[in-house]
């Protein structure tokens, strides 16, 4: 269980790193996500193959699912989004980071509750990296929507949480 902490860890940082620094908004980005995807349901299907699943364990999954969302669409609303050299571009803020933090607080504390739960234990640990890949998905996927509307050259376009333009 260390080992998915610790790779949790090391890729929110990553992901914080790079969502504060300005980015071209492409399909490509989502690649990042499907890569922790794969690698989120491969840990899922080895605590599986240990725990049966029932009802708790599918609503204890669902719920860290929502939860994931939940903090993807609030990071989304923070991310500064403007045209320049004819793209896309977007960057993230200390709000967005403080919400990576928080989301995986959430995650955490989360699996700690189930941790008390019979057939859930260790639930959080070994969804760490497929609920990062749901939430970053989210937020992508909220982000590439946005910059399909109008933006204006070279001036972010504005959420709360965001500022001045880069």
């Amino acid at each position: 269980m260390a080992t998915e902490l610790a790779l949790g860890i090391v890729v929110l940082g990553l992901l914080i790193f790079r969502q504060l620094a300005p980015r071209r908004i492409s399909a490509s980005s989502l690649r990042i996500m499907l890569i922790l995807g794969v690698i989120g349901v491969i840990e899922l299907a080895g605590f599986l193959q240990k725990h049966h699943g029932g009802t708790t364990l599918d609503a204890a999954l669902g719920g860290s699912l929502v939860l994931a969302l939940v903090f993807g669409v609030l990071r989304a609303m923070t991310t500064r989004i403007w045209q320049q050299d004819g793209s896309a571009w977007s960057q993230g803020n200390w709000l967005t980071a403080l919400l990576w933090v928080l989301a995986l607080g959430a995650h955490l504390g989360y699996g700690a509750l189930l941790d008390h739960h019979h057939g859930t234990a260790g639930l959080g640990e070994a969804t760490l990296v497929l609920y990062l890949a749901v939430s970053l998905g989210a937020q992508r996927l909220i982000v590439m929507q946005r910059a399909r509307g109008p933006l204006p050259p070279g001036a972010p376009h504005r959420f709360f949480g965001a500022g001045a333009q880069p």
